[in-house]
């Protein structure tokens, strides 16, 4: 038997209907005992848990903004993406809701298994291949018409963007994607078993004026390998990072070389204004400083060293003697 939770929106919706009259307590009662079964379709398996689904659309969420940064450097105009939704549907159902001619980039990603499919909506396409032949970026949709130059240009582009992906993906595993395909009829494309189930991650995407979606599909096969570190407790665990030997001979270099201030302090006193505005020459003014203790020496104004004074190369100097472990620690 399988719970099904009501969304805010139907809670809301049965509440009105219970204070406006069209339903009341009673009937409400009896419906559920009455709907205890719900019908559970085993074509449309569920492999994927809601906490595992949202460490995906994290995932793409960060992809998106990667390339929204990249085709608008390479395409020199307005580029905003955006992530519309993250599902888990049939395979078949995704190859029914891509039309008939499209733009379908297929890449492996080493060392996963299996293989992902990026679908461009043909506005999108066309409009990113205007810009590209130097055009404002109008959409003409003509995909069964594809030049060997424009198949050519428009797999170089989504070649580039691979870099994109790889980043994105770094928090969970490096992988090393290649666009092994490019095909426009999605009829050619049989990747895993129509009942298998996919991650379809829906890219609302706009170039210039024209707009469009690019959907992401990737099968159960892909992730099966990593599905544990999509859930929320992997993301929030602390990951231990190896030291770089490099940067860290560097860093230490680089501290070793500021300069800080070293002060010594002879001694002090405290006189009151009459005392101060009476002061003459040869006057002499008694510090709190015994000679028979050590002086303190304070980097950037923090007491480090317990420290004597004298003499080194006809300069006046200060010979540490030991580190402060307390303050005013010899003090009486």
């Amino acid at each position: 038997m399988v719970e099904e939770v009501l969304s805010q929106n139907e809670i809301d919706e049965l509440l009105s209907a219970i204070s406006s009259g069209e339903m009341n307590a009673d009937e409400l009662k009896k419906e559920e005992k009455e709907n205890k079964v719900r019908v559970y379709d085993f074509k449309r398996a569920l492999r994927f848990s809601k906490d595992q689904i949202r460490g995906l659309a994290r995932i793409h969420e960060n992809y998106a903004r990667l390339l929204t940064t990249f085709f608008s450097a390479q395409l020199r105009t307005y580029v905003n993406i955006s992530v519309a939704s993250v599902d888990q549907i049939p395979y078949e159902e995704f190859i029914r809701s891509v039309p008939e001619m499209t733009i379908l980039n297929i890449y492996s990603v080493a060392p996963l298994d299996g293989r992902m499919v990026m679908e461009i909506n043909p506005n999108i396409a066309y409009s990113m291949l205007d810009r590209l032949l130097g055009g404002r970026g109008s959409s003409v949709s003509k995909v069964e018409k594809l030049t060997e130059i424009e198949t050519l240009l428009m797999s170089q582009l989504f070649e580039k963007s691979i870099v994109n992906l790889q980043e994105a993906w770094e928090s969970l595993i490096e992988i090393d994607p290649v666009l092994e395909d490019f095909e426009v009829n999605p009829q050619f494309l049989q990747m895993v078993s129509p009942n298998e189930t996919v991650i379809v991650v829906s890219l609302n995407t706009t170039i210039g004026n024209e707009s469009g979606m690019i959907n992401i599909c990737i099968p159960h096969i892909v992730l099966e390998p990593i599905i544990s570190k999509l859930s929320a407790h992997y993301w929030m665990q602390s990951k231990p990072k190896d030291r770089d030997p490099e940067a860290y001979s560097k860093l230490t270099d680089n501290i070793q070389e500021v300069e800080v201030e070293a002060t010594t302090i002879l001694g002090k006193a405290s006189i009151n204004i009459e005392q101060f505005l009476q002061l003459q020459k040869k006057d002499v003014i008694a510090l709190d400083q015994s000679i028979e203790k050590p002086l303190t020496l304070t980097i950037n104004k923090e007491p480090k060293f317990y420290v004597q004074p004298g003499k080194y190369k006809n300069k006046l100097s200060a010979q540490v003697l030991e580190d402060i472990k307390g303050v005013n620690e010899f003090d009486e």
